[in-house]
């Protein structure tokens, strides 16, 4: 079983070896893409959220 665990984080590492990491550019670029992707998207849900709000205020209290 030990065995097994320490051929398994040995192969681990070496497969790191091969990944390609993003730079820091590219980092900050893919964060503050999904931040303003966030915020738009979070923004259209309020909106979307306060119509459906009034609308539901308005047909149950007139209807």
């Amino acid at each position: 079983m030990i065995k097994k665990m320490l051929k398994f984080f040995k192969d681990v590492r070496q497969e790191l070896k091969f990944v390609t990491w993003p730079s820091r550019d590219d980092l900050k670029e893919g964060t503050i893409v999904v931040v303003v992707m966030s915020t738009i998207v979070s923004l259209f849900l309020f909106a979307v959220d306060s119509i459906f709000s009034v609308l539901m205020r308005y047909i149950l209290i007139k209807g």
